[in-house]
C-alpha cells in the first residue's frame, strides 16, 4: 500500500462525498474518516489497493487556505526584512510572535543568514574607518 491516491471531498447535506476521477470511484460517509474508508473499499472493488488521502473542499476552507498562504508569505517577508536590519533571532521571534525555531526555518528557506549577538557588536572594519587607533601608531 505504498501508493497514495488523492481525492477531494465535498459536503452534501450531512455526508462527505469523495470522488477519485482517475478510477471513477466514489465514496461517502458522515465523517471524513468513514468517507475515506468507503472510498478505499470502492478502490479495492476495481482492483486498486492504495491509501486514500482526502482533501475537504468547501468555499470556506478554500478561503481559509488562501488566508493561510497570504499569512505565510507576509511572515516570511517580515522575518527576512528584520534579519536584513540585523535584528537578533530572539527579537524577530518576539516581534512576529512565532518560536525562534520557526524563525530559523523561515530564514533558512529564504536564504538570509541568521543574526547572532556577535553580529550586533561593532564591526572591526568600521573602527578603522573612524580614524587611527593605538594599533596604527
Amino acid at each position: 500500500m505504498s501508493e497514495v491516491i488523492e481525492g477531494k471531498a465535498t459536503r452534501r447535506g450531512r455526508t462527505w462525498v469523495v470522488h477519485i476521477p482517475e478510477h471513477e470511484v466514489y465514496g461517502h460517509g458522515r465523517t471524513l474518516r468513514a468517507a475515506g474508508e468507503n472510498t478505499a473499499a470502492g478502490l479495492r472493488l476495481v482492483g486498486v489497493t492504495a491509501e486514500v488521502a482526502i482533501t475537504p473542499v468547501t468555499p470556506e476552507l478554500e478561503r481559509l487556505r488562501s488566508d493561510e498562504d497570504a499569512y505565510e508569505a507576509a511572515l516570511s517577508e517580515t522575518v527576512a526584512a528584520l534579519a536584513l536590519r540585523r535584528t537578533t533571532l530572539r527579537d524577530i521571534s518576539v516581534a512576529v510572535r512565532v518560536p525562534t525555531t520557526r524563525v530559523k526555518l523561515l530564514l533558512a528557506a529564504g536564504g538570509t543568514p541568521p543574526t547572532t549577538a556577535r553580529d550586533n557588536e561593532q564591526d572591526p572594519q568600521s573602527s578603522e574607518r573612524a580614524g587611527p587607533t593605538r594599533r596604527d601608531t
